[in-house]
């Protein structure tokens, strides 16, 4: 239950967004290639970009978002960023309002790098995600990757780079690398493969590739009679929308095919979608494969060919590693340091601990909490089974010891 993913709003405003204006980044003319340092963190790829020349900010680098957004309104008007039109939709739950801003012509930076002078973007009213909750980090919006389709984009997790190559140079050494074919709608990228989610049962599914989200695998159970959860799977929060935490289940599927580097065993995330709304927006897709499976591989993007090569990393073989303790934290306060329980996983070792919601981890194994990131936290909770780990926790004031005794809970 640490690795959530974050539900955007980039689909529902799919339709009414103008799809041009986004003239994406640029490098300097004679640069065949540049190599951006991202910070990968709690399973997000984080970029620092310039905002309209000069204010550093922190993006979500997201390859599931068909526009920019800055989720900072405060920061676009101590700007004086003129807004040409204002949106008013319902969330993804159908209850709550949503509003947002259309901005043209704002440029973004990378110094010494790479730049954008002229994007189309928009801007939240309020921030409706509450990004930092779950990366641990300041974020002020996402960027999308559609930005950077002019270039062979490449994703190295190993090293934290995206190098953008000038595709009139670039030379695929394709013996290291698996191409897939992937299909572009809306300036997203999607792939069609087999899932099994039982070793009998081969489904065709279309997945979203989706940087922007801090899981292995999201799949819709209701869009296929085959993509139901397994027997053992568990009901569990999966995530934040836009009207409150989102439901789900989660488990492991048997496989996925990913052209000749298949993985097993993998922790995947369930999740029933509305079927009485429109779903234009899904592209008749099944689910999502996110940054968790995707870090496993050498990732390149080719927009323009529609392929994806994939080069297995050192982590290709490792096991998918869940929570082991039935705890979602998120990080709050001043640098992210205080850290509260969002959610306990009933008959879970915490839930057995005696640990509630609201409760504030003030220590982990002796080290106060302050001296501990978020990833530090989830990383302790995800040890092998049958270790203890002493928790601190403040209630209402009052300072709590507390033993959990980790065990596989898929």
């Amino acid at each position: 239950m640490s690795r959530k993913i974050i539900c955007v709003i980039g689909y529902i405003l799919a339709l009414l967004f103008p799809a041009a204006g986004q003239s994406g980044f640029f490098i300097a003319k004679g640069r065949k290639q540049v190599d951006i340092p991202f910070e990968y963190v709690n399973n997000f790829i984080i970029l620092t970009v310039n905002f309209n020349g000069f204010l550093p900010l922190k993006f979500i680098f997201d390859t599931g978002a068909e526009h920019t957004i800055l989720t900072k309104r405060q920061i676009s008007d101590l700007l004086r960023v003129r807004y040409e039109r204002e949106f008013r939709v319902t969330g993804s739950d159908l209850k709550t309002p949503l509003i947002a801003y259309l901005a043209r012509g704002i440029r973004f930076d990378i110094p010494d790098k790479t730049f954008a002078p002229s994007e189309d973007i928009l801007v939240l009213q309020e921030d409706y995600f509450r990004f930092e909750e779950y990366a641990g980090v300041d974020v002020h919006g996402i960027l999308s990757s559609v930005a950077f389709s002019k270039f062979i984009i490449q994703i190295n997790y190993e090293r934290k780079v995206i190098s953008l190559y000038d595709r009139e140079w670039y030379k695929m050494r394709e013996g290291d690398y698996a191409p897939l074919s992937v299909e572009l709608f809306r300036n997203k990228i999607y792939l069609n493969t087999s899932l099994r989610v039982l070793p009998d049962s081969a489904a065709p599914v279309k997945l979203l590739i989706d940087t922007g989200a801090g899981l292995p695998l999201l799949l819709f159970s209701n869009t296929h009679p085959l993509l139901h959860p397994p027997a053992n799977a568990i009901s569990s929060n999966i995530g934040m929308g836009l009207g409150g935490y989102i439901e789900g289940y989660t488990g492991r599927v048997h496989g996925l095919e990913l052209g000749k580097f298949d993985q097993k065993s993998i922790i995947t995330y369930f999740q029933q979608i509305d079927s009485s709304q429109n779903l234009d927006y899904l592209n008749k897709r099944n689910g999502l494969i996110g940054n968790t499976l995707l870090s496993r591989f050498l990732v390149i993007l080719d927009y323009q060919k529609a392929l994806i090569w994939l080069k297995p990393s050192r982590e290709y073989k490792d096991e998918f590693v869940y929570d082991r303790s039935g705890l979602s934290i998120i990080a709050t306060g001043r640098k992210f340091s205080e850290f509260i329980v969002q959610n306990v996983l009933p008959g879970s070792p915490a839930a057995e601990a005696g640990i509630q919601r609201g409760d504030r981890i003030v220590a982990v194994r002796r080290t106060p909490a302050g001296f501990l990131n978020l990833g530090d936290i989830q990383r302790i909770l995800q040890k092998k089974p049958g270790k203890q780990i002493r928790l601190v926790v403040k209630r209402d004031g009052q300072r709590l010891v507390k033993k959990i005794v980790l065990r596989e809970l898929i």
